[in-house]
């Protein structure tokens, strides 16, 4: 049997020919077409029986009446075929789907077969072009309800934009809504769709126009601060600098770094010769390590050590004192008591060596510089595993 006629005969109607049923003068007259179908290997088996070919692919010629052409295909060579593909039928839930190969049977069709099937195919064909309509007249209304709500979204919003890429235009541009980019054309849209475009456009173009104005104003603060850093450490070593200084700046190659060590000296210089904290790290926590037996051959390198630095959450009396009275010697200062620990990572259970200071910022002209004096370390010895 026809697998074809097997999934669609379940529900079908009586295929009508409407054409059929008109008389006509010619109705006696008949065209030889070309008839391609297929056969499954039970199909290729009656085939051999009845004394056919048994080829899976069957051409065969049947002649069709004039009143039944609708059922009929000429091609530009003037080849008539009977349109048995592509082929229509009817899945589970009674939905037309289409299949672009051609009809398989079991059995050998007759001619009768062929045109009930093509009769049928053109049935199903038509009831699938309704059905693609429907669908895609149903898609272009939900397409423009999305776009009338997200263009009127956009429209109400001044802060929302398009997409900057691609770039929008007067007649075109691109709305993000979740994953998907929503294109708006002025050209073909309608309603408020239409609007989003030229909208869009004033938007990227406003923005870039005060984009750029900030970037040149940004570009004006860097120059005009990088020229009061240039002339603030020129007046430090025309005041301050060693004759060495004053020539290497002269020639433009002293170090920035040099010169705002100089300038920290002299802001710091009322501090007097205070113990600074020191960010040698790997030698200091070595010592320390080596004052444990276990640990008196150690050697720690750089790669090997980790400092955790934060704002201390307490002072002693001593670490208060001494960050008070900085602060007092340089009232315009702001002073910050920091703990560091020092840890080495080979192993998770080594002693953590932890230290105080105080750090000292100061604002000098353009420079915000910074010293950090060591403070009395007081904090009980602890082990890496318990950090």
């Amino acid at each position: 049997m026809d697998a074809s006629s097997q999934a669609s005969g379940r529900s079908l109607e009586p295929v009508v020919d409407i054409e059929s049923a008109v008389p006509r003068r010619d109705s006696g007259r008949t065209l030889t077409v070309t008839a391609v179908y297929h056969l499954s290997e039970e199909g290729r088996k009656a085939s051999l029986l009845d004394g056919g070919d048994g080829r899976a692919v069957q051409d065969v010629m049947v002649a069709v009446p004039t009143n039944r052409f609708h059922l009929v295909s000429v091609d530009a060579d003037g080849a008539a075929r009977l349109k048995l593909q592509p082929r229509y039928f009817l899945d589970e839930d009674q939905n037309v789907r289409r299949s672009d190969g051609p009809p398989v049977y079991d059995v050998p069709p007759s001619p009768e077969d062929l045109l009930r099937d093509a009769a049928r195919n053109h049935q199903l064909e038509r009831a699938y072009n309704v059905e693609q309509a429907e669908k895609k007249s149903k898609r272009r209304d939900e397409q423009f309800e999305l776009h009338e709500k997200l263009a009127e979204q956009f429209l109400t919003d001044p802060t929302m934009r398009a997409l900057e890429h691609p770039k929008p235009t007067p007649r075109q541009c691109y709305l993000q809504r979740g994953r998907r980019q929503i294109l708006f054309d002025a050209r073909i849209g309608h309603g408020l769709a239409r609007q989003v475009p030229p909208e869009a456009y004033r938007r990227f173009t406003t923005d870039l126009r005060e984009r750029r104005e900030r970037n040149l104003a940004r570009r004006a603060e860097q120059l005009a601060l990088h020229q009061e850093k240039r002339r603030t450490i020129a007046d430090w070593v025309e005041r301050r600098g060693t004759p060495d200084q004053k020539a290497r700046h002269a020639a433009g190659v002293l170090p920035l770094e040099e010169a705002l060590e100089g300038m920290a000296d002299e802001a710091f210089a009322v501090f007097g010769d205070r113990p600074r904290y020191v960010r040698d790290g790997v030698e200091r926590l070595q010592t320390h390590l080596r004052q444990y037996p276990k640990y008196a051959d150690v050697v720690v390198t750089r790669s090997e050590l980790s400092v955790v630095s934060a704002n201390a959450d307490h002072a002693t009396e001593a670490q208060w004192q001494l960050q008070q009275e900085l602060q007092a010697l340089l009232t315009d200062a702001s002073t910050t008591l920091r703990v560091h620990r020092l840890i080495w990572q080979r192993e998770s259970a080594t002693p953590v060596l932890t230290q105080f200071g105080v750090l000292v910022t100061r604002r000098v002209g353009p420079f915000t510089l910074r010293r950090e004096y060591l403070a009395e370390d007081t904090e009980p010895p602890r082990t890496h595993g318990r950090l």
